[in-house]
């Protein structure tokens, strides 16, 4: 593209413009035009610039900063869930009881009551929703509430039989269906015994996920959003129906969006034979990453551990690492990059060693480089040894982080490790070590508001201003670090640096306005600011 033959057609004068361009790091005034970058400068020089058609914003002062990327959003089943019964609010059993019986009078019999985002790690009392208490609840509707980490379910009876799960019925590899001391199902599902149930839940219909995707996309810049990494579940059925419905909007003009779709991981040969390769696409719609999952959650006790949790075992594997190994080669030679999902310190552990055998093993065979150009990545990383993480740092893997997961788990963390919890969520570290650290949300588990993310990493307290100082405060992190890791480190990590992740003459002008300076406020009121603009390809596609 010749920038000199384009003409602005926005000007923002009169801002506070950290454009996260090292050469260029603070601006006044921007001059935008054939959905690019033209210049950046003061005022003075670039109003001039100015044509008849072209648009003047004043801005008075206030923060632009690139357009954020969350790299780990389920959004395909935010968009679905956004329809659905929200449970993040809950503050107890009862609270979670009267919502279910609300939100069912809506319905009629049979239909499914889907609900997602419940914590009983913070209620006064901490127990789970069992199978007979949905029952009372709910004797003519079946019922599937997720928890909030997505990684345990409950569910009544009537969801149970829809399933097919009975008293003799075994548990599938890599999940556990609870069973009370006389072997009847309790209603808790773990892990990949969710999807017993979620298989027995009508699929949408893609006229209906199409829309659900355009009313979320307009949420997403609401947030601030202006790309996202659509991430995968475990045997995700409904992966197809995702890529479909990106690949309809794009095709369409509504995707007004950077998406990496991902691809999951029992899916590999397939994705092989398709020529998906990791990166390819257009400038809105790309081919991401394979992912493959090493253990499970912190919350359901199935992420894998060194030393016993302490009110549970060590957790579960949910891939042998020869077999990840292999697979990891496969998905190299055909070009595709992998994410892989670990949470407990031994499954993190286990990848570090797997990926240091795999340097030596290249470096043993002269082999400089990778087939794809793009990095893997492990997401969560939320429990590691400290030892392990300057040898992190050498295998060059790139990981993505959760800070908001954080606050959902601090009283979780406290019961379920104890002091060991000093090692969870370690940002600070991290990043020290030269680690490329993304930060993202991981909704529907979390909030995706990028804003509330940076709050979690920076103050490492609830809203509320709670725990007093910070939760582990030595692993806070600093405002400029938290920008960094939901724009540029994106951005270069995925071979992007040249087109997005700052301010950058030349690139594409996705940028956002926000109505109060995240770098000079109290770090506990971010999580009040809001967004005031978001430009999406020169264009702006919301406005407060």
């Amino acid at each position: 593209m010749n920038l000199k033959s384009l003409t602005p057609d926005l000007i923002l004068i009169n801002g506070d413009i950290h454009t996260q361009d090292p050469l260029i790091p603070r601006a006044s005034a921007v001059a935008i035009g054939g959905g690019r970058i033209l210049a950046i400068g003061d005022r003075d020089a670039i109003q001039p610039m100015r044509q008849n058609h072209a648009k003047v914003i004043d801005l008075g002062g206030r923060l632009v900063l690139p357009g954020m990327t969350d790299v780990h959003f389920h959004c395909f089943e935010w968009a679905l869930n956004r329809q659905h019964l929200a449970l993040a609010d809950v503050i107890s059993f009862d609270h979670l009881r009267r919502k279910v019986e609300t939100w069912i009078e809506r319905l009629t019999p049979g239909k499914w009551v889907i609900g997602q985002g419940w914590n009983e790690a913070d209620w006064s009392e901490p127990r789970m929703p069992l199978g007979r208490d949905l029952d009372v609840i709910s004797p003519h509707n079946p019922v599937v509430l997720w928890r909030c980490d997505l990684h345990l379910a409950a569910v009544n009876s009537l969801a149970l039989k829809a399933a097919g799960i009975q008293d003799d019925t075994p548990d599938p590899r890599d999940g556990l269906i609870e069973r009370d001391e006389n072997g009847r199902p309790t209603g808790i599902l773990r892990e990949l015994a969710i999807n017993l149930v979620r298989d027995a839940i009508p699929s949408p219909s893609d006229p209906e996920a199409i829309d659900a995707q355009k009313d979320a996309v307009s949420e997403l810049h609401r947030l601030g959003l202006t790309g996202i990494h659509d991430t995968r579940l475990m045997n995700d059925q409904d992966g197809d129906l995702a890529l479909r419905t990106w690949r309809h909007l794009d095709a369409n003009g509504d995707l007004d969006l950077r998406c990496w779709v991902t691809l999951p991981g029992e899916q590999l040969d397939e994705a092989i034979a398709r020529g998906f390769r990791t990166g390819t696409g257009n400038e809105r719609l790309r081919i991401g990453h394979v992912k493959f999952f090493a253990d499970g959650g912190m919350g359901a006790r199935t992420a894998w551990l060194y030393e016993p949790y302490l009110d549970a075992e060590r957790g579960m594997s949910m891939i042998s690492i020869s077999d990840l190994n292999a697979a990891i080669t496969r998905a190299e030679s055909a070009g595709l990059a992998v994410m892989i999902h670990a949470v407990g310190d031994r499954a993190n552990g286990e990848l570090i060693r797997m990926f240091e055998a795999r340097m030596k093993e290249k470096s043993d065979s002269g082999t400089d480089t990778e087939s794809t150009l793009i990095n893997h990545r492990i997401e969560h990383v939320q429990m590691i040894r400290p030892e392990d993480i300057p040898r992190l740092a050498r295998t060059g893997v790139a990981i993505s982080v959760q800070p908001h997961n954080m606050i959902l788990d601090m009283k979780m963390i406290n019961a379920s490790v104890g002091s060991r919890g000093r090692w969870t969520y370690a940002f600070r570290e991290l990043i020290d070590a030269g680690i490329p650290v993304m930060l993202s949300s991981d909704s529907p588990v979390c909030d995706p508001s990028p804003l509330i993310g940076i709050h979690a990493a920076v103050t490492r307290q609830r809203t509320d201003g709670t725990p007093s100082g910070g939760w582990y405060p030595e692993s806070r992190i600093r405002v400029d670090e938290a920008i960094r890791g939901y724009t540029l480190t994106p951005a270069s990590v995925h071979g992007l640096s040249d087109q997005l992740g700052s301010i950058t003459v030349g690139k594409h002008a996705d940028l956002i306005v926000l109505d109060r300076n995240l770098y000079t406020i109290d770090p506990i009121e971010i999580a009040d600011a809001a967004v005031d603009m978001t430009i999406f390809d020169g264009r702006i596609v919301y406005s407060r």
